[in-house]
């Protein structure tokens, strides 16, 4: 993509989260917000940090309908809640699914005609519209970024995993508070870390012109390579944790320069599949192959990757990325993953399909992404 647009206000900082989101309640001019966040978080208690943080005469209404990936139907419930209670601003709390709920919360609330058709490849760029909703995001984990990026990612009830694309879709306000990542898992600290590394290296070889992207993805990619075991085998490790939230917001902020083919199989995998996947499994599983795959479009750029991983611009890149998997102890296929052989035909088919197949630097065809997958089994 060509669009150079950077518009979100970011407040950065540890424990930032109380004081950043009665600022910006009170400069919304908000007294009915609605925080979207999902029931395991309301299980752990850290929802209360947020419901804590808004002080009267602002009265908070919950919407946690949701456990795992951003569904259709969780964003009709919450767009119907939100209506209900005659909300006037949507506070998204959690992982990027709880953004993307969000975000697909916010197109629900303001157009109308089919959620399909606001998808981007359905052609849904162009008819996404001012007024949104204004929306908070506030990230607990460091991984997809949507706190600051463009796209949300949403699974229909026919099985589809559709991509939204709109400057529009950029919060307006992100509050990245690495306090709130202390207590991820190392599996989830390995698998949103892994997606935010993902994200710098498909962005920096992706098709179009946008410099600020490639340095800022540069950047992030030295952060989360130099900080992703540490983060994984130190979970209380506060800097470690802060300069993956780093790595995850510059992956973010860079890719609507655009992604790639890695995304293209993961979203079409999530789709086809008949169990839940973990999208950062699948990237690390994926990555090595699409990298092979673009060697001869986009070769000539892996010397800068490789030397800000490893600070030898002839590593080989894709072998690069497969060892750091294997040392953050991820699944090292797609078998193991779950995946069934006979998904990959279709998921073959959706990927070619995919919006961040138009913009990997070597466009592949539905048959090429299926010898890819057939490799990663």
């Amino acid at each position: 993509m060509s669009l150079i647009s950077y518009l979100t206000k970011i407040h950065f900082a540890d424990d930032v989260l109380e004081t950043a989101l009665q600022a910006e309640i009170g400069s919304a001019g908000s007294y009915r917000p609605m925080l979207v966040t999902d029931g395991n978080l309301v299980r752990s208690g850290l929802v209360e940090r947020v419901l804590d943080a808004v002080r009267a005469p602002a009265e908070v209404t919950l919407f946690d309908g949701f456990q795992a990936d951003a569904t259709e139907t969780a964003c009709r419930d919450a767009a119907r809640t939100y209506s209900e209670n005659d909300c006037d601003l949507l506070i998204a709390f959690g992982s990027g699914s709880a953004i993307d709920v969000a975000k697909v919360t916010a197109i629900l609330i303001s157009h109308d005609g089919p959620l399909a058709s606001y998808a981007a490849v359905e052609g849904g760029i162009a008819r996404i519209r001012h007024p949104l909703p204004p929306l908070i995001a506030i990230p607990t984990t460091a991984g997809a970024g949507s706190e600051v990026s463009p796209t949300a990612v949403l699974v229909f009830e026919d099985g589809r995993k559709l991509g939204f694309v709109s400057p529009l879709l950029i919060p307006k306000v992100a509050i990245c508070d690495p306090t709130l990542t202390l207590g991820l898992s190392p599996k989830l600290t390995a698998s949103s870390g892994m997606d935010a590394l993902t994200h710098c290296i498909e962005t920096y070889i992706a098709l179009g012109y946008n410099p600020p992207a490639d340095g800022i993805a540069l950047d992030g990619l030295r952060r989360g390579a130099s900080n992703i075991e540490r983060a994984v085998n130190k979970g209380e490790d506060l800097d470690a944790r802060r300069e993956m939230m780093a790595a995850a917001m510059n992956g973010a902020l860079a890719f609507q320069k655009g992604l790639g083919g890695t995304h293209a199989m993961s979203h079409a995998l999530a789709g086809s599949a008949s169990r839940d996947l973990d999208h950062g499994e699948l990237n690390a599983v994926l990555l090595p192959h699409v990298l092979d795959f673009n060697a001869p479009a986009a070769g000539h750029r892996y010397d800068a990757l490789a030397d800000t991983i490893a600070g030898d611009r002839k590593s080989s890149l894709p072998l690069l990325m497969s060892r750091l998997a294997e040392r953050l102890n991820m699944p090292a296929s797609l078998s193991a993953l779950g995946v069934a052989s006979k998904s990959l035909k279709s998921a073959a088919i959706g990927a070619e399909q995919d919006h961040t197949n138009s913009t990997n630097p070597r466009r592949a065809s539905a048959n090429e992404y299926l010898q890819m997958l057939r490799a990663a089994m």
